[in-house]
């Protein structure tokens, strides 16, 4: 990776402190298959080594009473095309959030924007439409569709003609494929309109090898919305804001973390940033985990001290992007550098669809 190598033990932090360039052909197009064949970059916080290895390899770090916590959000295709009534322009809704369900109201992005004013009916097919009732950002829109039947047939509705929403640097369109390779093994609560990437590695035949050996999976909720891939672009790190995203930290997984916790032998391992980032929403006053849910719209960047997880898996992440920054409050800013150098130079696959690292 091509940043300055400063140690913010010297100097805070800051945007430019996180470009690096990258060839091109590294970005993960299409995921591995099968899923735990991509490669798995090994970190060690203590030593500074690194390892490669698989992600089939991964059963051969767990053991009795660790925990692994992942994420059980499900993506849902979020991405609605269709017209202006009065003018027949197309246009583009991207669902964010569901704001009210009783009055149908939801948070969006349109484009063309400038388009798309308070007022504007906009239809995406014979039997779903929506008027736009308040303008949030320059981009934003909160939507009210105009739909009779319940909050569960209107995301039938969106379902059945939405597009996946998958990231716009994979530089291709969706595919009706993208429904199951975009979504994790874990998925099981609808809300999300990004997938938390790490949880992407799995396969049953994986995720059992790994209980074999006496591991305990945890799950968590985060929906992941503009907040996780919303990029920084305040060079002044403390003064980047986080849209919230919904989350929730359960009594089961509470039960399970906290048990490991308390055994010296044991350890918990987090499925990526939006498990890190949940579980350190919702800390107790002797920094244990305890039972939270509601929005959270904490920034984790390198000036934080985690108090949850040992171990973290993780995909490597975009420049400049909330999510590497977490990454880099977790291992070390030099130490990510390296890392990331490494990944580039060994031409691990990048980004959402990409390799994973595990941090030690």
């Amino acid at each position: 990776m091509q940043v300055a190598h400063h140690s913010f033990r010297q100097h805070a932090l800051r945007l430019s402190d996180f470009g690096f360039e990258f060839p091109k052909g590294l970005v993960a197009a299409y995921p591995a298959e099968p899923r735990d064949s991509a490669r798995l970059m090994v970190v060690d916080r203590a030593s500074g080594t690194i390892e490669h290895r698989t992600v089939r390899d991964l059963p051969e770090y767990f053991g009795a009473g660790d925990v692994f916590v992942a994420n059980d959000t499900m993506v849902f295709p979020a991405r609605l095309r269709g017209i202006k009534e009065n003018t027949g322009a197309k246009i583009e809704a991207f669902l964010l959030r569901e704001l009210n369900s009783e009055h149908r109201l939801w948070d969006s992005i349109v484009d063309p924007a400038r388009k798309v004013r308070v007022g504007n009916k906009l239809v995406f097919s014979d039997t779903l439409a929506a008027e736009v009732i308040d303008n949030t950002t320059s981009r934003g829109r909160t939507l009210r569709f105009m739909f009779d039947g319940s909050p569960e047939a209107l995301y039938e509705a969106i379902d059945a003609i939405g597009e996946t929403p998958i990231p716009p640097y994979l530089r291709r369109k969706a595919e009706p494929a993208d429904r199951v390779r975009y979504q994790t093994l874990f998925a099981r609560r609808r809300g999300a309109v990004a997938a938390p990437t790490a949880g992407l590695h799995f396969t049953p035949d994986l995720l059992q090898s790994m209980t074999d050996k006496g591991c305990e999976v945890a799950n968590v909720t985060l929906h992941l919305g503009l907040g996780s891939f919303q990029p920084v672009e305040v060079e002044d790190l403390s003064k980047h804001r986080m849209d919230s995203e919904y989350f929730e930290v359960r009594p089961e997984a509470v039960e399970r973390v906290n048990r490991a916790i308390a055994d010296p032998d044991a350890t918990v391992t987090a499925c990526g940033t939006t498990v890190l980032r949940a579980m350190e929403s919702t800390l107790s006053a002797a920094k244990t985990l305890k039972v939270g849910r509601g929005w959270t719209d904490k920034f984790i960047y390198p000036i934080h001290t985690f108090h949850i997880a040992d171990r973290l898996l993780t995909n490597f992440h975009r420049p400049r992007s909330p999510r590497m920054m977490m990454v880099a409050a977790y291992m070390g800013y030099e130490l990510l550098v390296e890392a990331y150098e490494t990944a580039i130079r060994e031409e691990y696959r990048l980004f959402s669809f990409g390799d994973a690292m595990l941090v030690l």
